[in-house]
């Protein structure tokens, strides 16, 4: 089963981190990432730009429309994702717990278990 962790933080809080723990947050991400490669569990991941990038599309009454930048207010925002193959949900939520963004900060991460290949095929996204 595939699950995909998407990490949210405080991109303030971690700014304002010494450079120094900077650095090793990042070496803590770069060491996990290889740790999920390694142990057979990594499909893909990625980290995102700052929400600032972001380009929010939508069609009220079939008019296209875009907006840029965030369009909610939070103090969390999702900054990446890892998905996972594992052979179930507590096995997913393991390895959620330890995404440094967890582990070491008070981030958390969303685990959502993916809809099998052959039947994300025939049903259309939900709206």
């Amino acid at each position: 089963m595939q699950y995909m962790l998407m990490i949210f933080d405080d991109p303030k809080r971690i700014a304002q981190l010494p450079e120094a723990q900077r650095r090793e947050f990042q070496q803590a991400y770069a060491d996990f990432t290889q740790g999920l490669v390694k142990s057979g569990h990594f499909r893909a991941g990625a980290q995102l730009q700052p929400v600032s990038a972001a380009t929010v599309v939508r069609a009220p009454g079939g008019k296209l429309s875009t907006t840029d930048g965030p369009f909610v207010e939070t103090k969390e925002h999702l900054g990446g994702y890892y998905l996972v193959e594992c052979k179930d949900l507590d096995e997913a939520v393991a390895i959620a717990a330890r995404v440094p963004s967890v582990a070491l900060s008070s981030g958390a991460v969303e685990v959502r278990p993916l809809v099998p290949t052959s039947e994300a095929a025939r049903t259309p996204p939900a709206r």
